[in-house]
């Protein structure tokens, strides 16, 4: 066997190699401290800055398809939105026929009237007492709706729903045997914001002080531990700075700001893991501190560099889908993982250069031994050594256990949750009244909306449009079902927007079926022989509907993307093509179990009772596009820094099997560490009330575990050691 030298370079890696870019800038940090720190401390100040000269309104999102469409309408009369407030009217404790009974007549009268007394605040209200009055008492006669329209400008909504809530109220008291039950546009949206404000807040206060005391039970000191906090922090801190200057052309909100944080703390502190795991090895090796500063940026600094860009790449080909709101999620995660790894080539072994060995000061003692001590680690050695004596046993076993769990996720059907399926019964007011309104009123609640406008500019309030909106009745009546009443209308600016109930639970099948109808037949019969006139549907089922078929049908084009430039960066990174392929076949594999973990807790409904939620049948329909990119990302990291650390004892002279069980032995305990902070925070996310952050949470963490045990420390020395030599080998003609 050839001798392998502490450096890592034996016979078969040759001289050692020239110094690379990663090696020059570490080195060049490491003897200018103070100008390392102070450029990193001001470019984050600059950063941070950057966005205060500049004024006016950010980018907004535009949805995809025909919703977005129709929102461009609305938006385009520069008059604001149409906002609709429902209120449910029916008898408390028993069923009592509306048109007869006189108490239930008296508190729709009473609430008709406290609304007409705020002209300003509220116009085109609806009520049973009215003509066709029909069209507003439910199937069964036992319930009324009054629908009113909120009256603008948008700055004003806010003030004119108070006054709808306070007129409800006074109805409630003067009928306290009549239940009044309020849902619509504002009252919905401003639960479904507050639900995940309160579920960010939640996660970002409890992920980070458990990410503290992860890394302190890691590092076993309190200087350790800080430094990698420092990093993430500094440069989360810049590139939210940048983001707010970006965010004037490309949009932002608040759930991509959450997770860019999530993820910046992530590859931050993976990063400093890295580096002062290798730090620590050659410390113990005998290397003085620059010495070892030089070797870990060699090693493990250049492995950073790699999964560093292999995550921005991987980023990007959210872009390919064509929809904003992941525009600015990919800006942001870019900036934040690009200025992550910049400070982990800088400041990074600056301010290590300047702590010397005082970074192990402070220690804890009842926390134990660090788990990022230099030693390698007997389990993972031990496993990994199992695996490559028997490769092709333990590889078979490892690989159908996954796809065996990867099975559910072959009949995943992508459904986004309706607001009365995502929150909780009992966490808004709101969101109860909506899943009651929906029993009686079908659709109501969330009602499809139909924006009318004429393409010569004119107002399309006419006796033409009216007509072909009165049709509406018509052809809800010959739908069988789909449509349903109220369908009401009203002007906003110079368009009409009407709003049509559909049948379903607002985003099941049912919904889309109806959807459909609305759009493919109804509305053609309706509007079609109205001329100069265009139209387009959104809404809650319309949206999601849109979004959905966009993301379906681009995912091909990301997937394809994704790959082919993970397998090049992979290929350049490590001069061999069977690893690359090696490589993303095993990321699928733990991906495609996530997802079947996925399908079989929340589309078929085990679990419900410990996590905390009520199945709907369907997974949301962004979440395995974002869960592919982000984990095939992020696993990068593991996967490239145990690949380095075989191939860096492999180019050293050992012979495969050994440099396999040696380089496991050496990662896996900062792998493992790593992966435990990540499962730690995305497991946070379990305790959030919305259902979609429940599925992000199960999915993210369950595919980290499974990608830091199963496939690192079992499938890949499988596979590494049944390719040998030829793992290595590139083509001489590339």
């Amino acid at each position: 066997m050839l001798p392998k030298s502490k450096s890592g370079h034996g016979r078969r890696g040759g001289a050692p190699p020239r110094r690379g870019v990663t090696e020059a800038v570490a080195v060049w940090s490491a003897r200018h401290r103070a100008l390392a720190i102070g450029g990193w401390l001001a470019l984050v100040v600059l950063a941070v800055l950057s966005s205060m000269p500049m004024t006016g309104e950010t980018a907004r999102a535009v949805d995809p398809g025909e919703a977005g469409r129709a929102q461009q309408l609305v938006d385009a009369q520069g008059s604001g939105d149409s906002i609709r407030e429902n209120v449910l009217i029916r008898a408390r404790g028993g069923s009592r026929e509306f048109a007869t009974d006189s108490e239930l007549r008296a508190a729709t009268e009473q609430l008709v009237a406290e609304l007409r007394r705020t002209p300003d605040a509220v116009r085109e209200i609806g009520s049973p007492l009215q003509a066709e009055g029909r069209r507003w008492m439910s199937e069964d006669g036992s319930a009324g709706l009054v629908t009113v329209e909120l009256a603008g400008p948008d700055d004003q909504f806010a003030k004119h729903y108070a006054t709808v809530v306070r007129a409800v109220e006074r109805v409630r008291e003067h009928h306290p045997d009549v239940q009044l039950a309020q849902a619509g546009d504002h009252s919905l949206s401003r639960a479904v914001d507050e639900g995940i404000k309160d579920d960010f807040k939640r996660a970002e206060t409890t992920s980070l002080p458990l990410t503290l005391l992860v890394l302190l039970a890691v590092f076993g000191s309190l200087i350790a531990a800080g430094i990698p906090l420092l990093l993430s922090a500094t440069a989360v801190a810049a590139a939210f700075g940048l983001l707010q200057l970006v965010s004037h052309w490309v949009p932002f909100n608040s759930a991509a700001s959450s997770l860019v944080l999530l993820i910046g703390m992530a590859v931050g502190i993976d990063y400093s893991l890295f580096s002062l795991r290798r730090l620590r090895e050659e410390r113990a090796a005998g290397h003085d501190v620059h010495e070892a500063l030089r070797i870990t940026a060699r090693t493990s600094g250049h492995a950073v560099v790699a999964s560093g860009l292999t995550v921005m790449v991987c980023m990007t080909g959210l872009l390919f889908t064509g929809v904003d709101v992941f525009k600015g999620l990919t800006v942001g995660t870019v900036l934040v993982v690009g200025l992550a790894v910049l400070g982990s080539v800088t400041v990074l072994p600056a301010l290590l250069a300047a702590l010397g060995d005082r970074v192990d000061k402070a220690r804890i003692p009842w926390l134990g031994r660090p788990r990022i001590a230099a030693r390698e680690s007997r389990f993972w050695s031990r496993v990994a050594g199992a695996a490559v004596r028997r490769p092709l046993l333990t590889g078979a076993t490892a690989a159908v256990a996954l796809l065996v769990m990867a099975l559910p996720a072959l009949g995943i059907r992508l459904q986004d949750a309706a607001v009365t399926a995502s929150l909780p019964s009992g966490s808004s007011s709101a969101v109860d009244a909506a899943s009651e309104m929906q029993e009686q009123f079908p659709g109501a609640a969330t009602a499809a909306r139909v924006v009318i406008d004429r393409t010569d500019g004119a107002s399309a309030d006419t006796p033409q449009v009216r007509e072909a909106i009165d049709e509406l009745h018509e052809q809800a009546a010959g739908s069988g079902g789909a449509l349903r009443e109220p369908i009401t209308a009203v002007p906003v600016g110079d368009a009409m927007v009407a709003r049509v109930p559909l049948a379903g639970a607002v985003t099941d099948p049912a919904a889309d079926r109806a959807l459909a109808t609305l759009r493919e037949r109804a509305l053609p019969a309706a509007l079609g022989p109205a001329r100069g006139v265009e139209y387009a549907v959104t809404g809650k089922t319309a949206i999601p509907h849109d979004f959905a078929e966009r993301v379906s049908s681009r995912t091909p084009v990301v997937f394809a993307f994704v790959l082919g430039l993970a397998f090049v960066l992979l290929m350049v990174a490590f001069r061999s093509l069977t690893i690359p392929l090696a490589s993303i076949l095993l990321n699928l594999l733990s991906i495609g179990a996530a997802y079947g973990v996925l399908a079989w807790v929340f589309q078929d409904g085990h679990l419900e009772g410990l996590l905390g939620f009520n199945s709907y049948g369907g997974v949301v329909s962004w979440l395995p596009l974002f869960m592919f990119i982000i984990l095939f990302g992020l696993s990068m990291d593991y996967h490239i820094f145990i690949l380095s650390r075989i191939r860096e004892r492999w180019l050293g002279g050992a012979e495969p099997r050994a440099a396999i069980v040696g380089g496991i032995g050496a990662g896996a305990g900062v792998i493992s560490s790593a992966a435990l902070i990540m499962i730690g925070v995305f497991s946070v996310f379990l305790t959030l009330s919305a259902i979609e952050y429940k599925m992000l949470g199960l999915g993210m963490a369950s595919a980290i575990l499974i990608d830091a045990t199963v496939v690192r420390g079992v499938l890949l020395p499988a596979v590494m050691s049944l390719l040998g030599e030829r793992a290595w080998r590139l083509p001489s003609h590339l």
